[in-house]
C-alpha cells in the first residue's frame, strides 16, 4: 500500500502545485516534482542510484527533442510576422470569412487535423495557435482550444506511428491491428462534435454564437472525421492526413459560401482583397511545412528511412557517460548511461525543428528579402529562457514515473486502476491511455507503455482485445490535452506567463467528457 501511495504521490502533488489558487510555474512545480520523484525511486523502491542517475541524465536529454520543436515553431513565426507574411494571411482569411467561428474550424480544427496527419510531435497547436493570435483571438483561450482541438486526429497521427509502431509490442495480426483501428476511428467520429463544441466555447465569448453556426461546426467536423473513419478500415497511416486534407478542403468551401454560419454574427471587417500569388508567397511557410513533413514522413518516397539511418558515422567514448556516436544522417545517440542499458536517440533532422521550421523560416525571410535573422533569433532565444528550465524537469520527472517497466510508479497506477474497476474496465481504459500521455507527452509512448497491460488486463477479465486497445489508443490521444509538455509548448510560442495551471484545470474539464464518451463507446462496443 505504501508503494502505490508513493507512486502516486508525485502526479497528486503536480497537480495541486499546478491548479492551486496561487499556482506555481511549470518552470518551478515540474523541477520541484522530478526531485520528489527521485527521491522515491531511491528511497521507497529502491532502484540502484546508478539507474535513476542514468535516467535523470536520459530526462534531460530527451527534453533536446521538444525544446528543438518550441524553437522551431517559434523562429518560424517570427519570420513570419517580420516579413508580414502573418498579415497577408489574416487578411485572406477575413476574406473567406470574417466569421470568428469559420476562422477556429478552418485554422485550429481542420489545418490542425492535417499537421498532425503529417507530423505529431505537437505540431499542430504550435502551428495552428500564433496564426489565430495574429488574427486577433486571445492567446490564452486560443491555448486551450489548440489544445483540446490536437487530440481526435493524434489516434493516427505522424502517418499513423501511434498505431503501427506504438501497438507494435502486442503482436497484433494485421487484421485484429486495422479492427483496433477502425473502432478508435469509431470512438473518435462519435467524440469528435461534443469535443469540437467544448473547445470553441473557450474561445466563443457569445455562445448563441455556437448555436447559430452549429450547422458549419458538425459539416466542418465530420468533414474530416468521416474520412477519416471510412480509411481506418483499410489503413493505419492515412487517416488523419487524407481526412485532414479533404476536411480542410470542404471546410474552405463551407466558409466561403457561407453554408452553415450565421454570418449576421461576424464582426464588419474592413475587405481587403489579397491576390492568388501574395498569397501563395505569404503561405509558403505553412504550405511549405506541410509539403516537406508529407515528403519526410511517407516512407514509400524513401527520404523518410535516409533521415532515420543509425548506422554511427562517428564514435568515442565518454568514459562512464556512456558511448556517442553520430549517424550520416545526423542521429544523435548516447549508448550505455552511467553503464547502464539506458539509451538517448535524438533524429537531429526527423524531428521538426530544423526540418522544417528552421529551414522553412530562413526560405522565408530570403524570399521576402525584408526581416532581420538577429531580431528573430533573439527573440527566439528570449522566449526560450523559461521553457527549457520546465521541459528538463517535465522529461526527468517522466523517465523518473517510467523507471522500472512494469515495476514502474506509472504501472502500479495502472494496475491498481484496473483492480479497482474489475469488468467496467472498457469505461477507464481510456484514462489510462491519457494518463501515458500526460507523463511522455506522445500517444505513441503511452501505448508502447500501456498496450501490453491494456492486453493483459483484457485477457484477464475477459474484455474483448481489440476493444480495449482501441481505448487505450484513444485514450493516449485524449491525454494530449492536458500533456505537460503540449501546454508549456503552446504558452511558450504565445509567451504566455504563468499560465499553465489556468490551462490544465480547464483542459481537465474536456477531457472527462471526451474520456466518459470514450468509456460508454467502448462498453457498447465490448
Amino acid at each position: 500500500m505504501f508503494l502505490l501511495l508513493s507512486a502516486y504521490l508525485p502526479i497528486a502533488l503536480l497537480i495541486y502545485l499546478m491548479t492551486k489558487k496561487n499556482n506555481l510555474a511549470a518552470s518551478k512545480a515540474l523541477p520541484l516534482c522530478a526531485v520528489i520523484a527521485y527521491m522515491l525511486m531511491l528511497v521507497v523502491f529502491n532502484f540502484k542510484a546508478n539507474l535513476v542517475n542514468a535516467s535523470v541524465l536520459s530526462g534531460l536529454l530527451l527534453a533536446l527533442t521538444p525544446i528543438m520543436i518550441i524553437a522551431g515553431a517559434i523562429f518560424l513565426f517570427r519570420c513570419m510576422e517580420v516579413t508580414g507574411a502573418l498579415e497577408i494571411i489574416r487578411n485572406w482569411l477575413n476574406q473567406i470569412s470574417s466569421n470568428t467561428v469559420a476562422q477556429l474550424m478552418i485554422v485550429a480544427w481542420a489545418f490542425a487535423f492535417l499537421i498532425e496527419g503529417a507530423s505529431g510531435f505537437g505540431t499542430p497547436a504550435a502551428i495552428a495557435a500564433p496564426i489565430l493570435v495574429g488574427l486577433g483571438f486571445p492567446a490564452l483561450r486560443v491555448a486551450i482550444c489548440c489544445l483540446i482541438l490536437n487530440t481526435i486526429p493524434v489516434t493516427f497521427g505522424a502517418v499513423g506511428t501511434p498505431i503501427w509502431f506504438g501497438l507494435s509490442m502486442t503482436d497484433l495480426t494485421s487484421s485484429l491491428l486495422q479492427d483496433v483501428a477502425w473502432k478508435s476511428a469509431l470512438i473518435n467520429t462519435v467524440a469528435a462534435p461534443f469535443v469540437v463544441i467544448a473547445a470553441l466555447a473557450f474561445v466563443v465569448e457569445k455562445k448563441r454564437q455556437l448555436k447559430q453556426n452549429l450547422g458549419f461546426i458538425i459539416l466542418s467536423t465530420f468533414s474530416c472525421t468521416l474520412p477519416y473513419l471510412l480509411l481506418s478500415s483499410v489503413s493505419v497511416e492515412f487517416p488523419s492526413l487524407v481526412g485532414g486534407l479533404i476536411g480542410l478542403v470542404l471546410t474552405l468551401l463551407l466558409a466561403k459560401f457561407g453554408i452553415g454560419l450565421n454570418n449576421d454574427t461576424a464582426p464588419p471587417i474592413p475587405s481587403v482583397n489579397v491576390p492568388l500569388s501574395m498569397l501563395i508567397k505569404a503561405s509558403f511557410p505553412l504550405w511549405g511545412t506541410v509539403l516537406l513533413l508529407v515528403v519526410t514522413r511517407i516512407p514509400d518516397l524513401g527520404i523518410k528511412s535516409l533521415l532515420q539511418l543509425t548506422a554511427p558515422a562517428w564514435r568515442i567514448s565518454l568514459g562512464q557517460l556512456g558511448d556517442f556516436s553520430i549517424s550520416a544522417a545526423l542521429v544523435l545517440k548516447l549508448e550505455h548511461i552511467l553503464r547502464t542499458d539506458i539509451v538517448w536517440q535524438h533524429n537531429l533532422l526527423y524531428v521538426p525543428s530544423i526540418l522544417p521550421f528552421l529551414v522553412m523560416g530562413m526560405l522565408t525571410l530570403w524570399w521576402f528579402k525584408n526581416g532581420s535573422l538577429t531580431t528573430v533569433l533573439r527573440h527566439t532565444k528570449n522566449s526560450m529562457q523559461k521553457p527549457v528550465i520546465a521541459l528538463m524537469g517535465a522529461l526527468v520527472f517522466v523517465n523518473m514515473m517510467m523507471l522500472g517497466a512494469e515495476h514502474s510508479a506509472v504501472s502500479l497506477i495502472g494496475q491498481n486502476l484496473a483492480s479497482i474497476s474489475g469488468q467496467y474496465w472498457g469505461f477507464f481504459a481510456p484514462f489510462l491511455g491519457a494518463l501515458g500521455s500526460f507523463f511522455s507527452g506522445s500517444a505513441t509512448i503511452s501505448n508502447l507503455t500501456f498496450a501490453g497491460i491494456q492486453q493483459s488486463i483484457a485477457v484477464e477479465l475477459s474484455l474483448n482485445t481489440t476493444t480495449i486497445l482501441a481505448l487505450q489508443s484513444v485514450g493516449a490521444a485524449m491525454g494530449n490535452m492536458i500533456c505537460i509538455n503540449n501546454i508549456v509548448a503552446v504558452t511558450s510560442i504565445l509567451g504566455l506567463q504563468n499560465s499553465e495551471g489556468y490551462i490544465l484545470k480547464r483542459s481537465i474539464l474536456v477531457l472527462l467528457l471526451y474520456g466518459a464518451i470514450a468509456g460508454l463507446m467502448g462498453l457498447w462496443l465490448h
